[in-house]
């Protein structure tokens, strides 16, 4: 059985008190709904995140890590470092990281391993540009995007793999993504998952959408019968927000 989850992607923002005052507001408050709760805190907090959040259902994850066990990779973050620290999940693939840091998928395969091999939950993002989309190319990009950089791995390592589908010519250009495409490509990809894997690991592999989710269209997107919850952005930052997107589930 798949799990709904809320996963907050805070990305390069708060101080640390500020990441304190929030990640407090959401342990003390959030919906009491059957969503799984997954904060990504920049690097700094996470030892203190896991801290704040410890006896809790709330999980910590990082927003990136390196694929090398260790060495001389100056401000590079290894994943002995985040299991030392109790953060057991990663965030791979983001469209930040592919398109400011140019992560191909070949590196991100790499980093897929090196996560697994540490018993990791991953959570891969994947997700067409604009001219992809308005090109009619959306669904092959997609695909080769999940082939060249997850569909590697075992049928084994799914039990720690979450999908993130991120439509990048949704975020921040003006058009806006409809529930009925997120659901289009959602099941698209668990089509696809099927057709490598088989069935039992399409039907319980979470698929979160991570295209502009807001309060006033998460129980929407939500809704769909392949959106499994969703990897939220700026409205993580804000923990009334953040719990209008959690009641959505």
């Amino acid at each position: 059985m798949r799990k709904n989850i809320v996963a907050g992607n805070w990305k390069m923002n708060k101080t640390l008190p500020q990441a304190i005052e929030l990640i407090n507001e959401i342990k003390n408050n959030k919906p009491n709904n059957n969503a799984e709760i997954i904060l990504a805190t920049p690097f700094p907090f996470l030892a203190k995140a896991v801290e704040l959040v410890a006896g809790s259902d709330i999980k910590i994850a990082a927003q990136n890590m390196h694929q090398a066990e260790g060495g001389a990779f100056t401000g590079e973050v290894s994943a002995t470092m985040l299991t030392s620290i109790g953060v057991n999940t990663v965030i791979l693939g983001h469209s930040e990281r592919r398109a400011y840091f140019h992560e191909n998928d070949a590196l991100l395969a790499n980093k897929v391993d090196t996560a697994l091999a540490h018993d990791m939950t991953v959570i891969f993002c994947f997700g067409e540009e604009l001219k992809d989309r308005q090109n009619d190319n959306h669904f092959n990009v997609v695909e080769y995007q999940l082939r060249d950089g997850l569909f590697h791995i075992s049928k084994e390592n799914w039990k720690n793999i979450v999908l993130a589908y991120e439509p990048v010519w949704a975020i921040g250009t003006g058009e806006t993504a409809s529930p009925e495409q997120a659901q289009e490509m959602h099941l698209f990809v668990r089509n696809l998952v099927d057709k490598v894997y088989g069935s039992e690991i399409a039907e319980n592999v979470s698929i979160l959408y991570g295209g502009s989710v807001k309060p006033d269209n998460a129980k929407e997107i939500f809704s769909k019968p392949d959106v499994d919850g969703g990897l939220i952005g700026g409205a993580a930052l804000n923990a009334n927000d953040f719990f209008g997107i959690i009641s959505g589930i």
